[in-house]
């Protein structure tokens, strides 16, 4: 690894990203991409996965295929990752992005609300990990898991009442560890990236409620908010063979909010 090509090139590798229709799922797509990797974007909206999906396609040159799924069906798990190994080949990175983040106070929050988290953002993740993970020990081959977890894997909120999110995204950081310990042998290696606030889609309408960005600044040390965009540098890290040597690891993109 003695270039910035060899280091960070994802050319010959096949990711398959879910949550991909907007906000940070985008963002990682546009990583793999722009590394030279062919990309499957999994989420539920078509109209836009087929948008993003030409976008990458011809900004970066690489092949690219939509798939509409409902990470929380196992039916659709299946779908899209038999559909993608179709269209694709061989997946090696796989980028578990879908979430939810249902809120609610915590003695009142509804059993369906609770389910459907677990759903998504926990067992969708694992499912997804077990289809790439056994093709690539069937096959032979090394890959890269990334788990999309939060700052409120680490710590509870004091913005929003969460107590589903937090609790799921506890489970995938522990998860990760877990996952990086039993594939290590066969060279799977299975990392988490933890944002920080950022606004996206799913975020800017909480983010725009009086007080809440001004709170979120003053606890974070870079007293700023983040782009969406600067999530891309650890996602190519974290796919790339620059990262050859870490797994069962958890990077925070959250300008410092954990530190303190």
């Amino acid at each position: 690894m003695d270039s910035l090509e060899s280091l960070f090139s994802l050319r010959g590798h096949v990711g398959l990203v879910t949550g991909a229709s907007s906000g940070l799922g985008v963002e990682c797509a546009h990583a793999l991409a722009l590394a030279g990797a062919d990309v499957a974007l999994v989420a539920r909206r078509a109209e836009r996965l087929e948008t993003h999906a030409r976008e990458l396609s011809e900004r970066y040159g690489v092949r690219t295929v939509a798939i509409a799924a409902d990470v929380a069906v196992e039916a659709d798990i299946d779908k899209a990752f038999t559909a993608a190994r179709e269209r694709l080949g061989d997946i090696d990175i796989l980028i578990n992005n879908a979430g939810v983040s249902p809120t609610g106070r915590a003695e009142r929050f509804r059993r369906e609300l609770w389910d459907n988290a677990l759903a998504v953002n926990l067992t969708a993740p694992m499912m997804l990990s077990q289809r790439v993970a056994s093709g690539l020990i069937e096959a032979k081959k090394t890959g890269r898991i990334i788990n999309m977890v939060s700052i409120y894997a680490a710590v509870a909120s004091s913005v929003y009442k969460l107590s589903a999110y937090c609790a799921t995204k506890a489970g995938l950081a522990n998860l990760t560890r877990q996952l990086a310990v039993e594939w290590a042998p066969y060279g799977i290696l299975v990392n988490a990236i933890a944002p920080g606030w950022i606004p996206t889609e799913g975020t800017e309408g909480g983010i725009a409620k009086p007080g809440n960005q001004e709170r979120m600044e003053l606890f974070t040390p870079m007293a700023r908010l983040g782009r969406p965009d600067e999530i891309r540098g650890a996602v190519i890290f974290l796919a790339s063979a620059a990262s050859s040597y870490v797994t069962g690891s958890v990077l925070s993109v959250d300008g410092g909010y954990q530190a303190w």
